[in-house]
């Protein structure tokens, strides 16, 4: 019987889901194999986005526009945990992928690059959070190409001003600032 080589990284991914949402059992969780050097490990469990985004919230501060919550604007994810929690890599840097500058989400969809969702990002940011105390993007905003509102427009998140900020993109839009982050499952 050979043993789970991301046994203790699972462990961690429980510990995580009870202090801030919920007790998951991550223990027979399919993980793909890494893709190599310097790509994190993220488990991602059936958790509305909206109690992501309120443990984000309790964590530190937060701003989002849009009048409604951001469980009620986010209108479709190209990978959710709604059947079951789920295991990607993505890398593990502080700034989106510099590989993915001056890519729209159409462009990426176009060359059908998995990058990582509007739920994947905040979890991204709530466990870096947790173990360094620091932030991601704090140069850059990470575009959620995976995920879309009901009218086709991307979330965007970054650290702004002192507080985790979402924002919103048309697809086509691109920039040097606007980057996203490639995922594998």
């Amino acid at each position: 019987m050979t043993s789970n080589p991301y046994a203790e990284s699972l462990l961690e991914w429980e510990q995580f889901y009870l202090k801030h949402f919920d007790t998951f059992d991550f223990a027979h969780l399919a993980v793909p194999p890494c893709p190599g050097d310097g790509w994190r490990l993220l488990i991602i469990a059936n958790v509305p986005l909206e109690e992501i985004h309120a443990a984000c919230k309790d964590m530190f501060p937060c701003w989002l526009w849009t009048g409604n919550g951001v469980g009620e604007t986010v209108g479709g994810n190209e990978r959710d945990a709604e059947g079951g929690p789920y295991a990607i890599w993505v890398r593990d840097g502080i700034e989106a992928d510099e590989e993915l500058k001056n890519f729209s989400a159409s462009d990426i969809k176009e060359k059908d690059i998995a990058t990582e969702t509007l739920a994947e990002r905040l979890i991204h940011e709530l466990k870096f959070f947790a173990e360094t105390g620091k932030h991601l993007d704090l140069k850059n905003v990470t575009l959620c190409a995976g995920s879309r509102d009901p009218f086709g427009v991307v979330p965007g998140v970054c650290w702004r001003d002192n507080e985790l900020t979402i924002i919103w993109t048309l697809p086509f839009l691109r920039s040097d600032t606007l980057r996203s982050r490639q995922v594998f499952f």
